[in-house]
């Protein structure tokens, strides 16, 4: 038989979230994760109802220079078609009824458990983003890392570590044109929550016991779609130990000159993407007087480290155990 509080809510769990005067406590939620990404991602409904089709020109016309008595002959741009599919991410939350009522908290302990699941669905999102892979997962969509994935790759420069102990830094243009996150046509942009109320629910006995839960289904169908390949630039290979571990913005440089624009595409707009290592460095870095790339500014009121006038935010998701691309 599977450990009883393995999946669901226990009177030992009710009693870790109860201060002595019998409310709710406000918890400290140790596993909560800084990932901006998600402020700045922009989400487009797609043309398909698993994704988003999308036609990319790959030559243009020939054009020439006539000489007179002599003709031209007819030319024509030439184009693919690129699908990205959306994922379907999902959890259900299960409280017992009699939990619920224990000292009359049943809004407050319910909700100290389902945030937990806003937090845990961020999480695989943000890092989604980044690592899927569909290849080894086709239920779920192909994250950024698995689109530049070697030296050989466009818009892809190395910080030349070694090891498996590394770390990526992105620039991302987001735009209606360049790069975007998708969702299914016709159906909800965002993530979704649904109170079920009470269900008769199954326990993890054999065979299995029946009681009353509160139920709540939370649904994310979503994908990302690069329209545009060359609106990405990913810095490889940027060593997160050691003692030569400080990424040089000469390479941030050679990123932005990647991309056939910096200012509006569209209506994108560029960003910049590293784990909180990278940043710590940017900021040491920023304090450096002789430095003239690296500035603070304001964004919505809140302080912004900027690589010129471009933001650097912060994603947790982002690991430090990547292997050398090469």
């Amino acid at each position: 038989m599977a450990g009883l509080g393995a999946n669901v809510l226990t009177l030992a769990d009710w009693a870790k979230r109860v201060d002595p005067d019998g409310t709710v406590p406000q918890i400290v939620e140790l596993m909560s994760e800084t990932n901006e990404i998600l402020q700045d991602a922009l989400f487009v409904e797609g043309n398909l109802p698993t994704g988003h089709r999308t036609t990319v020109r790959t030559g243009l016309p020939s054009v020439v220079w006539r000489k007179l008595n002599y003709g031209v002959q007819p030319s024509k741009s030439t184009t693919r078609q690129v699908d990205d599919t959306c994922g379907m991410c999902e959890a259900y939350s299960k409280v017992d009824v009699d939990l619920m009522r224990l000292n009359g908290n049943d809004p407050g302990f319910r909700l100290s458990e389902e945030l937990p699941f806003l937090e845990a669905m961020n999480q695989e999102m943000a890092g989604g983003l980044f690592y899927f892979d569909t290849d080894t997962e086709p239920e779920k969509f192909l994250g950024l890392a698995n689109r530049y994935p070697t030296l050989s790759t466009s818009n892809v420069v190395t910080a030349s570590g070694t090891g498996s102990d590394l770390t990526s830094m992105w620039l991302v243009v987001w735009g209606p044109n360049t790069v975007h996150c998708i969702f299914p046509k016709g159906s909800k942009a965002g993530l979704q929550q649904q109170d079920l109320g009470i269900k008769v629910v199954e326990d993890d006995q054999t065979p299995a016991g029946i009681y009353q839960a509160y139920m709540t289904h939370w649904k994310w169908d979503v994908g990302l779609c690069v329209r545009d390949w060359r609106y990405v630039v990913r810095i490889c290979n940027i060593e997160s130990t050691g003692t030569s571990n400080i990424i040089d913005p000469d390479l941030m440089i050679d990123a932005v000159a990647k991309l056939p624009s910096i200012r509006s595409v569209g209506g994108g707009r560029a960003v910049w993407y590293c784990n909180k290592t990278v940043w710590a460095q940017l900021c040491k870095l920023a304090m450096d007087k002789s430095n003239a790339s690296l500035s603070w500014g304001e964004i919505f009121g809140k302080r912004v480290l900027m690589f010129w006038d471009i933001p650097i935010r912060q994603v947790d998701q982002l690991l430090i155990t990547e292997s050398a691309l090469v």
